[in-house]
């Protein structure tokens, strides 16, 4: 559950719901998703949320892949630990844990002054509620000890579960226990520090809680959290700089994180902030956290990456060429045992009809070049993973393509020597980028307007690819089989009968024109798709650079084409339409944070 999909899509369901109720619903949902074979891969390709390895560090003795946690308010009953890991989070906050389990009223939620009211009576797990979380969570869990037990009940949960958690939160009244864990913090409130309690042996750190504001049966996060937090960090800091400081609460935005962290900071447990601002959080926090990370070059392997590109640009050029003059080949003319002329004699509309294939097949691989230069000279160029997945994934789905084009039984040999001529130099670009490992920093710090508008242009352009992909696929499919949709024989205005009667191999080279057109629109549809998943930033300019200008050629081409020929029934028409659509709005709605923010920044 991206931002793209929870701020326009989830969110105003969700908050027609119960807190509760709406929580467990979306925990058990992902769960049942991550159980599915692929299913953890399929939530981290959505997000790509996994932080960089320039962010893993050692505190206390643990490992952890970021700075980013989860309070336990936000999963009190543990369902959501098995999922919470692929979004990015590094350490899960589990509890507060009992002897015996206690259940409490749901959270209320104010949706627009974005406040949770939690119920002061706070629930509590079980050792085996916890126990499982904590082995379900795919890294460290700091267990919290609930306020209601003594020293020595705390003694007996310490070491009854010392095998699973990573470090124990203890309150004041439980600091005997600490001597019995090989970590321990204590739970301090920001705005109530005892100073005198952080130079206890046994201790390794505080954890600041944000401070709350009281209400009679509720309790919310007090508006002055976040300076109340690094005011409490100093003062420990004042005490001890050797003190690991854990800031529960007080993040809203990632600008909040990296001011406590810049402050001393060593971990943060997301709580209120973090569904407010959506699950991205972590992710835009860890990537602002790299934002002056030096960036490694990669000028072979973006050149050949270039190369590939350009051309597959230049061979779409060179077919619009042909499919706006010629339109067939001597070697298609040769395979038929029909001259183009004569083609045109039995049938105008049949020329006209491979000419708008072709075309629409042109267009869609200039696109693709721009697709791939643009991917190439951004991307690959500085060794980013997510770009290298792109590009590869949309250039071998292009290449197995070419098996498409023989469904029908006509393999058009000149595609057979472009194809031989792009390996090469694919394999290149692919031997030359194969260790790309870098991960992308971004300069977002705010949940500004722009940032908002820019999760549903994000969501359009999510839907501009998958709808261009699974558009490619029926085209396949149609190509490979039955060649022709109704709209199709209405302007031809004959059937495929008459058409086998009069040239056995005429459907054949339609049919090969067909799949090969819809295979290309796979390609592309999927490197859009994964643009749209993983590129959008605050200030990267070029991701809305690549899409306005990459879709431009496939879309005139595509259009252009049927006014041209006089095929204009508006329900064969309508898909592209509304493709254009989707893209014009997306361009619109993303502008604000790709482009002007680029000029500012």
């Amino acid at each position: 559950m991206p931002d793209w999909s929870y701020h326009p899509m989830f969110r105003p369901v969700l908050s027609r719901l119960g807190a509760g109720w709406s929580r467990e619903f979306i925990y058990r949902s992902m769960g049942v998703v991550s159980s599915l074979p692929g299913g953890r891969s399929f939530i981290k390709l959505l997000g790509h949320m996994t932080p960089a390895d320039s962010l893993h560090h050692v505190t206390d003795g643990v490992h952890y892949k970021s700075v980013v946690g989860v309070s336990a308010r936000l999963d009190p009953k543990g369902t959501g630990a098995k999922t919470l890991g692929s979004l990015g989070i590094s350490m899960l906050e589990a509890g507060p844990v009992s002897l015996q389990a206690k259940d409490a009223p749901d959270p209320e939620i104010d949706w627009q002054k974005e406040k949770i009211y939690f119920s002061s009576k706070e629930p509590a797990q079980s050792l085996e509620t916890c126990k499982r979380a904590v082995s379900m969570f795919e890294g460290p869990s700091l267990v919290t000890i609930d306020k209601s037990m003594t020293a020595d009940q705390s003694v007996e949960i310490i070491n009854d579960m010392k095998g699973a958690a990573k470090g124990f939160i203890l309150r004041e009244h439980q600091i005997e226990a600490a001597e019995h864990a090989e970590v321990a913090y204590l739970l301090q409130q920001a705005d109530a520090l005892n100073t005198t309690m952080l130079e206890l042996p046994y201790i390794k750190g505080v954890v600041i809680e944000s401070p709350k504001k009281e209400y009679q049966y509720t309790f919310t996060e007090h508006d002055q959290a976040l300076p109340a937090c690094m005011k409490a960090i100093k003062e420990i800091h004042a005490v001890s700089k050797e003190l690991t400081v854990i800031v529960k609460g007080a993040v809203k935005e990632p600008a909040d994180a990296k001011m406590l962290c810049d402050a001393g900071a060593s971990l943060l447990l997301l709580e209120e902030g973090y569904v407010f601002s959506g699950p991205g959080l972590p992710k835009r926090i860890n990537e602002l956290m790299l934002e002056e990370e030096p960036k490694e070059e990669n000028a072979a392997g973006a050149m050949w990456g270039l190369l590939f590109g350009l051309a597959i640009l230049i061979g779409g050029m060179i077919a619009l060429g042909f499919s706006m003059t010629r339109i067939i080949l001597p070697y298609d003319e040769q395979f038929i045992g029909m001259t183009r002329a004569e083609i045109e004699a039995f049938n105008p509309a049949v020329l006209a009809f491979m000419a708008h294939d072709r075309m629409a097949l042109a267009g869609t691989m200039i696109s693709g070049g721009i697709l791939y230069i643009q991917l190439a000279r951004h991307g690959l160029s500085k060794r980013l993973h997510w770009v290298k997945i792109a590009f590869h994934t949309a250039a071998i789905t292009g290449f197995l393509g070419i098996f498409a084009f023989i469904g029908y039984g006509y393999f058009d040999w000149l595609h057979g020597v472009f194809w031989l001529v792009l390996l090469p130099i694919y394999l290149a670009s692919f031997y030359l980028t194969k260790k790309s490992h870098a991960f992308p920093s971004s300069s977002n710090r705010t949940n500004s307007r722009a940032w908002k508008l820019s999760n549903i242009g994000q969501l359009l352009f999510v839907m501009l690819g998958a709808m261009i992909m699974v558009g490619g696929i029926v085209i396949t499919i149609i190509g490979m089989t039955g060649v022709f949709v109704a709209t199709d024989l209405g302007y031809l205005c004959v059937t495929p009968e008459m058409l086998q009667a009069v040239n056995e191999r005429l459907i054949p080279v339609i049919a090969h024109d067909r799949a090969g057109f819809g295979s290309a629109l796979i390609s592309v549809g999927l490197m859009v798709l994964l643009l749209a998943l993983w590129g959008f930033r605050e200030g990267a300019a070029w991701v809305w650079n690549t899409i306005a200008i990459g879709a431009l050629p496939a879309f005139t081409a595509g259009i252009a084409t049927h006014f041209v020929i006089g095929y204009t029934t508006f329900i064969h028409l309508l898909p592209v339409y509304l493709l254009v659509i989707i893209y014009v709005a997306g361009l619109t709605l993303s502008y604000p944070f790709l482009k002007k923010n680029a000029a500012m920044n």
